[in-house]
Formats: C-alpha cells, sequence, structure tokens
C-alpha cells in the first residue's frame, strides 16, 4: 500500500465519517504566557480509513492526539467522534467515550507488569461495567492477534512484540470507532515492528476498523492511505 504525500480526506466515504473536527484551537497558559498549540486545525477522517499523522516536534501532532483521543479538550473549535460532538462532554463523559470508542496503542505498552496477558486485555471491559463475558472476550482479542498460548504469561515472560499484541488487543476489545496508535514500533527491532505493522493493517482489512498512526517515521507511514502532515498547529496544505 502505497502512502499519498498529501492530506486531502476522501470525498463523501460510502461509511462517513469518524472524525470531524472544525478549526480547533488549543491554548496553554504558563504563567503570563500562552503557548498555541492548536490554531485553527481541521481535519476529516473516514471509517475504515488508514491515516499516518506527521510534523516535526512543536507541530502540534501530540495536542491533536490527546483531542483526538478524549485525552484533551480543545479550547474552541468542533470535534465529532463518530458522530459524538465530544467537545461539549465534561470530563466524566469523556471518559467514558474514550473507554468506548478509542482503543489506545502506545510506543510503551503500557501493560500492567504484575497482570498477565488475560487481565490487561480485560481492563477496558471492566472500565465499561460488563460483568459477564469479558475474560471471554479478552480471550478472544488475544486469539485474534496470534497470542492463544501466551493469555497467561505476565509483561516479563514476553518479547517486546507479543507486548505490543497483548496493547493490540486489549485496544480492540471494546470494538472501538478507531484505534490511535502512537508510534507503535518505535520500541521494537526492525522484523517486530513490521509484523505489528502487518497485524494493525490485516485488523482493519478484516474489520473495517479506522487506524490512525502517530509517528515521525516515513516507512511506517507509508503503510497509510493518505498522509496528514501538522506544522505550526494546522495541517499544512497539499503539495
Amino acid at each position: 500500500m502505497n502512502a499519498k504525500s498529501n492530506t486531502r480526506a476522501p470525498v463523501n466515504p460510502p461509511n462517513g465519517w469518524v472524525i470531524r473536527a472544525e478549526n480547533l484551537t488549543k491554548v496553554y497558559k504558563m504563567g503570563e504566557v500562552e503557548v498555541h498549540a492548536l490554531n485553527g486545525l481541521s481535519l476529516k477522517i473516514a471509517r475504515g480509513e488508514i491515516v499516518a499523522i506527521m510534523g516535526p516536534s512543536g507541530s502540534g501532532k501530540s495536542t491533536l492526539m490527546n483531542i483526538i483521543g478524549c485525552l484533551d479538550r480543545p479550547t474552541s473549535g468542533e470535534y465529532i467522534l463518530d458522530d459524538e460532538p465530544v467537545y461539549r462532554l465534561t470530563d466524566d463523559q469523556l471518559a467514558t467515550i474514550r473507554n468506548r470508542k478509542v482503543g489506545f496503542v502506545f510506543q510503551s505498552f503500557n501493560l500492567l507488569s504484575r497482570a498477565t496477558a488475560l487481565a490487561n486485555v480485560e481492563l477496558p471491559i471492566r472500565y465499561s461495567g460488563v460483568v459477564h463475558g469479558r475474560r471471554e472476550k479478552a480471550r478472544a482479542a488475544l486469539e485474534s492477534v496470534g497470542l492463544a498460548d501466551r493469555i497467561y504469561h505476565r509483561p516479563n515472560e514476553l518479547s517486546g512484540g507479543q507486548q505490543q499484541r497483548v496493547a493490540i488487543a486489549r485496544a480492540l476489545v471494546n470494538d472501538p470507532a478507531i484505534i490511535l496508535a502512537d508510534e507503535p514500533t518505535g520500541n521494537l527491532d526492525t522484523k517486530s515492528g513490521q509484523e505489528i505493522m502487518e497485524l494493525l493493517l490485516k485488523l482493519n482489512r478484516e474489520n473495517g476498523t479506522t487506524l490512525i498512526i502517530v509517528t515521525h517515521a516515513a516507512d511506517i507511514a507509508a503503510h497509510s492511505q493518505r498522509i496528514i502532515r501538522i506544522r505550526d498547529g494546522v495541517v499544512e496544505e497539499a503539495k
């Protein structure tokens, strides 16, 4: 799959938009100084699309990632996730939406060191309040990423690639609207990183899960259908 070095969203995607952001700003106050991280940024991402977000340090891409993932809210502007106007929600409501609609895959895996792979994957289901069937669902998620024989292993008993597979299973377990992957291969060797990207692409093909990858790596971004480049808090124009 070849990346397109532009920011143009599909025209009238058949499954609609999973993300719509209009004129997002984010201002941080540091004493009497205001730092403008986002400056009227707008973008759309279609359901089932694979998108890479790239930009230099200080470009605003981490701030954008936090807003997309419902970890933060914009100072102004509108953000609609899976038809939900999340920019209007309270912190508690944001936490609920985050649990239901966003699956996170981080560079550092973020697994509980004393918990088994199965227990780590169960966590989002527990937070969502589901009581029945959560173990079975977590087991199925681990099987889907090729870890059926590692469900009772703890992170220190797994390779880096296997730990990231656990993180992907955890991200998938609540059937989120999007998977937000922040440098998902950054802590892996080349072979393991390639396997993780192939797995993410396979899950996109088979499940239609929208995949958003935040990365500095051109070879990782090359797997996407579209690259959104951020600079100075806005989306750069297509070239």
